[in-house]
């Protein structure tokens, strides 16, 4: 079996020959196979985010190939990327149309890719699918298809957002620190929903996290990226064996030390 995803050194640099360049992605590649659920930190400006950018398409590499499930979509547009592709942001608003109820939320997200919207109306079939998917998140959603996703709390709002995004089964999840602006018992909430979703699906995931329990403690994999680059790759029992403390001392070893003014490592 191949990799559902390859990264080939790929580089990004942002407004290059400007007082504000900044090198975001410095010939990073990185290699998924299929059921990977990695969790990738770093200190602010590492290239975690950018990483997600780079393969949802948000704008193109200066160089390098990603490819997912053996297509070249290195020169895709966004929007042709989609159909590989569920993602979740930081942001609870973002991925969920707050005007519309959950099931029509559910409904176009089932429909993506195909030409009709939503004028054929919701089917029972659906409308039952929906809600035996919003009973296990365990949130009383089920009971609540016709209720207005503004109306819904932030953790409620991303785990909706999760389930939309796994409807299709993408070869890909994309989840960028989609706890952070959630309170902590919340937060912990939506992991344990997104390590289900994860598994039950066989999905392959990617996780941005800022907490360094986090990402020790969900998915197979953890790579640590600083400056554009992964510096640290660990799996399996070692990852499970880890403490902060080592990802602490990785990243001293590598940066000469700068961890300590990174505050948002820490939280």
């Amino acid at each position: 079996m191949g990799y559902m995803l390859e990264i080939q050194n790929i580089y990004k640099t942002f407004n290059p020959g400007t007082i504000n360049e900044k090198v975001a992605l410095d010939g990073m590649s990185l290699n998924l196979n299929p059921g990977d659920f990695v969790t990738i930190i770093g200190g602010n400006g590492a290239g975690k985010s950018t990483t997600l950018n780079a393969i949802a398409g948000v704008w193109l590499v200066d160089q390098g190939k990603i490819i997912v499930d053996g297509t070249d979509i290195t020169n895709l547009p966004e929007h042709k990327r989609a159909g590989y592709l569920g993602r979740v942001f930081q942001d609870p608003m973002t991925g969920t149309a707050a005007t519309m109820s959950i099931d029509e939320n559910m409904a176009i997200a089932a429909r993506r890719g195909e030409r009709r919207g939503l004028g054929w109306g919701i089917t029972k079939k659906e409308r039952k699918e929906f809600r035996e998917k919003l009973k296990e998140l365990d949130l009383g959603l089920e009971e609540r298809l016709s209720t207005k996703v503004g109306l819904l709390s932030g953790g409620q709002r991303q785990a909706v957002t999760l389930l939309m995004a796994a409807l299709k089964h993408p070869k890909l999840l994309l989840l960028d620190e989609h706890t952070a602006a959630l309170d902590p018992k919340t937060a912990a909430k939506v992991l344990d929903i997104s390590d289900k979703i994860i598994q039950e699906n066989g999905l392959t995931a990617m996780m941005v996290t800022h907490n360094m329990k986090d990402a020790i403690a969900h998915g197979n994999r953890l790579i640590m990226m600083h400056e554009g680059k992964i510096i640290y790759d660990v799996a399996g029992e070692e990852k499970k064996q880890l403490h902060v403390s080592d990802l602490l001392a990785k990243f001293e070893e590598v940066s000469g030390g700068e961890f300590a003014n990174d505050r948002m490592m820490l939280a």
